[in-house]
């Protein structure tokens, strides 16, 4: 993890950008995937599932028996924990439901918006080194609270071809109501364009590695809708005096074991600082069984010096991390200058891993610099807003008028023709 000081220094450009793979090659690639299931449906899914994860797969949906099976493969230590963490979730999304009410914005004229569920939606959950079942369930516990008819998840399988006992206790917990073993760019294919097996749904949710983020970004141009561009997994920390090195070191640990092309960020005023949490950092790291994927990520991280901590929030709301950890004196105050972050974490006992499974927030987030204009997942992001009107006779022969004016004045004489027929009327 390489120390960068701009203590009384702009930061040099491309330092606060993510490992990224040569985004034309990548493009194309993921492209020709993406039409290949396309045209070909399952064929193509079972021939990338072959290629990509060594996988012949006969059925790709899995069956009943499969789920019921998994219930005790799990232990109920694991069982317990996973519907107290759904329970947390589901408390802290159940408060995001809520009716609007109508508005009269003149005499007459009445508006107001409904959120209606989308129908179908897609969730996919990463596996490959890690099956991430707390994903599953941020995602189908909003999904389930907004109405969502259909619930479908598409999950990479191990290499026999089964998925993590885990993921399958979850999908029971959240109400999901079909399951298949497709991963990577073949099932966002799928559950984009449909198959035989796989059905065609609206909207996807989900991270991934960068291929995974690229396919979702590109069948936005077909009209099918994505969360957010979800891609390797990154937090920074502010850290100054106070902060216990050996809890920043495992926070920074927590996200590097993600990938080798996830990345981490410490920011700190204090030289001591940084060399005690990369001291302890070393000391955990070899304690790791995922020791080498996290020293790969921590090659690709970096550990700024800096003046001050408006020097420090500067540089991070720049970075715009996926997750913020403020370990600091007075947290709150100095949360109020956040302005890009996808979630925050306060003080020295507020670790990010509790937000990725159990806290109740949404660990479904905007990395790569995009949570400068995205959100989080919530329940929002499983709904659409829809605006109704309804005028009285009183209404229109109120507003109409200036509606006609103003659609003359666009050229538009059949748009004031619709009012003036009712106002003649």
């Amino acid at each position: 993890m390489k120390i960068i000081d701009i203590r009384n220094a702009p930061v040099p450009p491309g330092l606060l950008s993510r490992p990224v793979i040569d985004n034309r090659s990548l493009e194309l690639s993921v492209a020709n995937i993406l039409k290949e299931v396309k045209d070909n449906g399952d064929e193509a899914v079972k021939r990338f599932s072959l290629m990509f994860d060594k996988v012949a797969a006969d059925k790709l949906e899995v069956n009943p028996v499969e789920i019921e099976e998994a219930a005790g493969l799990i232990g109920p230590a694991l069982k317990e924990a996973i519907r107290q963490a759904a329970n947390n979730i589901r408390t802290f999304h159940d408060r995001q439901l809520h009716a609007e009410t109508p508005v009269e914005t003149m005499p007459g004229v009445t508006c107001w918006r409904k959120a209606v569920a989308i129908e179908k939606v897609g969730l996919y959950i990463p596996g490959g080194t890690a099956p991430l079942f707390s994903t599953l369930l941020m995602l189908g516990i909003p999904a389930m609270i907004a109405g969502c008819k259909e619930i479908i998840l598409c999950s990479p399988p191990d290499a026999k071809g089964n998925l993590h006992p885990a993921i399958l206790f979850a999908a029971k917990t959240v109400g999901v109501t079909r399951i298949f073993k497709v991963g990577g760019i073949q099932a966002i294919a799928a559950m984009a364009y449909g198959t035989d097996s796989i059905p065609q749904v609206y909207k996807i949710f989900g991270p991934g590695n960068q291929y995974v983020m690229c396919a979702k970004q590109l069948i936005q141009k077909d009209g099918i809708a994505i969360d957010m561009p979800a891609g390797p997994s990154e937090v920074a920390v502010y850290a100054d005096a106070s902060a216990n090195p050996a809890f920043v070191a495992a926070d920074l640990l927590s996200q590097a074991e993600h990938g080798p092309d996830s990345q981490v960020v410490l920011v700190s005023p204090s030289r001591s600082v940084v060399d005690s949490i990369l001291s302890a950092l070393e000391q955990q790291l070899e304690d790791l069984p995922r020791k080498e994927i996290a020293r790969k990520a921590l090659d690709n991280s970096r550990a700024f010096l800096v003046n001050d901590r408006q020097g420090a929030m500067a540089l991070l709301n720049e970075y715009a991390p996926e997750h913020l950890i403020l370990a600091c004196e007075d947290p709150e105050e100095l949360s109020e200058q956040v302005i890009n972050a996808g979630s925050v974490f306060l003080g020295h006992f507020s670790p990010e891993s509790v937000g990725d499974y159990a806290s109740g927030t949404n660990h479904t987030l905007p990395t790569n610099g995009y949570a400068k204009a995205y959100s989080g997942v919530s329940l929002d992001s499983f709904v659409k807003k829809i605006t109704f009107q309804q005028l009285t006779k009183d209404g229109i022969r109120e507003i109409g008028p200036m509606v006609e004016l103003m659609a003359e004045a666009e050229g538009l004489q059949a748009h004031a023709n619709a009012v003036r027929v009712r106002l003649n009327s």
